[in-house]
């Protein structure tokens, strides 16, 4: 799928450029939750809707792969208060990535792949789609035991804006957090408000009590110099870093930013080419209002991934669920491209991925920057096929990356024939349809409303007996009672 990019600019470039364009021209910054009354039904601005395409014209779909669920996250607390989320921060890739999948776990690092698909039903309105077809990547999951000692720098805002509930939840999650760490993690910490100031460097986590005692004197004031605390997050991470460890930075912030360098070509300027090899960032938004898209691209250009959170439940579950439990990297600048038989397929439609997207002659460039992927990940791309009604090979989905360990480029493959499409999809793939569904309604490109795929979403969530799906089925119906 062609698609106009701009040359990549080094990850820390980008870090300190978004940084700056969180508000409007005056410095400040729009809350998401100031944002939660305007109309859902515009899509993103900057990268539109994927729109089908002809393999005639274009038989490749080229993309980074994502592990987010902060778009899901978001959209959950957004619904629980009462509120329909923005469209533009709605990603469906997210909302599947949320969901267990069942893919079988490869022996060694890098990606068991997978191909599928099946009919769409007839709820599933998408144009002159008759079929989904899925791409499912999963890593190998990894004993706590068996995990490289980490190197965790955390860079938390711990301005104004983070005054009250907000600061009390990064209090919490982070004495759970430093709780699941071995003595031998190491951990530092970088605060920002008006400036950005070093609470603590880079030290073992031994018994913990001095990380606690330092958690324990985080408090909210002042104004928001992002650039400040990443800039100063980085320097302790890259003068600490460990070709041995996972090195990551740690950003827990309501991604608001107005102090500091704010004009986005003069902040390029000042911070110059500098970057962190090797460190990768994690960006966890906090509280019931926050600016997704800039902890997204924060996480996208800084080779991690992103999260959110705004109740001690869902704290417990990023940081003690999963952060923990996928620390590590099991593939590094992973990206996907799908290739499709024009003797099969007339038309083709990436759901979600518009924000990943690559040129085609990208795929095989391994400077061109892809995402990380940690232990026991699973990452979905789903497309909506109009077949051709001919026999043979629908598609061909390639995946590439980075073994951390060896340095060398790996790929895999898996095929995809018209014989092998269900009639009926299986549990995973019914979730994994009735979520992207959900998330195609709120940003505005389905043909169908809520109503329509509520009774789908409650069939599965009594099926399954798995909560997470009882939960969708429930948000879609609060959807649906606020008109979307």
């Amino acid at each position: 799928m062609r698609r106009h990019q701009v040359a990549p600019i080094p990850a820390a470039l980008i870090l300190f450029a978004l940084a700056a364009c969180t508000g409007p021209s005056d410095g400040g910054s729009a809350a998401v939750g100031d944002m939660v009354e305007a109309s859902p039904a515009a899509p993103d601005e900057t990268y539109g809707f994927n729109e089908p395409v002809s393999p005639a014209d274009d038989p490749e779909s080229t993309f980074a792969v994502d592990v987010d669920t902060a778009s899901y996250d978001f959209a959950r607390r957004s619904l629980q208060d009462g509120n329909l989320p923005p469209a533009d921060q709605i990603r469906p890739e997210e909302f599947v990535n949320y969901f267990d999948q069942g893919y079988a776990e490869p022996d060694g690092n890098g990606f068991a792949v997978s191909v599928d698909g099946a009919v769409l039903p007839e709820w599933y309105e998408a144009g002159d789609a008759t079929h989904l077809m899925r791409v499912g990547l999963q890593t190998r999951s990894e004993p706590e035991s068996e995990r490289a000692d980490v190197n965790l720098t955390f860079v938390i805002d711990v301005s104004g804006s983070m005054e009250g509930d907000r600061i009390a939840l990064v209090r919490d999650s982070l004495h759970l957090l430093v709780d699941q760490l071995r003595p031998t993690d190491a951990v530092g910490i970088v605060t920002y408000e008006d400036d950005a100031e070093v609470l603590q460097g880079i030290e073992e986590v031994g018994d913990g009590d001095g990380l606690h005692d330092a958690v324990d004197d985080l408090t909210a004031r002042g104004s928001t110099n992002m650039e400040a605390g990443l800039e100063d997050g980085y320097a302790m991470a890259a003068e600490a870093f460990d070709p041995d460890r996972d090195n990551r930075v740690i950003l827990l912030s309501d991604g608001e930013a107005n102090v500091g360098i704010t004009e986005h070509d003069e902040m390029l300027e000042e911070v110059g080419d500098e970057i962190a090899e090797g460190v990768t960032l994690l960006t966890v938004g906090v509280g019931d209002s926050y600016n997704q898209e800039v902890l997204e691209q924060l996480a996208d250009n800084g080779d991690g991934w992103a999260v959110y959170f705004a109740t001690e439940t869902e704290a417990e579950r990023v940081f003690s669920e999963r952060l923990t439990s996928t620390l590590g990297v099991t593939a590094r600048d992973a990206k996907i491209q799908v290739t499709f038989d024009e003797s099969t397929v007339a038309e083709y439609r990436l759901i979600g991925f518009e924000n990943r997207a690559i040129e085609d002659d990208e795929f095989e460039d391994d400077t061109v920057d892809g995402g990380e992927v940690g232990p026991g990940h699973s990452v979905t791309a789903l497309y909506a096929l109009t077949l051709t009604g001919e026999a043979g090979d629908l598609a061909l989905a390639d995946v590439r990356w980075q073994d951390p360990e060896t340095e060398e480029t790996e790929t895999g493959r898996a095929y995809l024939p018209t014989e092998s499409l269900a009639d009926g999809p299986d549990s995973h793939l019914s979730v994994d349809m009735v979520a992207a569904a959900f998330a195609e309604i709120l940003r505005g490109s389905a043909a169908f409303d809520c109503e329509a795929i509520l009774p789908a979403a409650q069939e599965l969530a009594e099926a399954t007996e798995d909560p997470d799906v009882e939960e969708l089925a429930e948000l879609i119906a609060a959807a649906s009672d606020l008109g979307a």
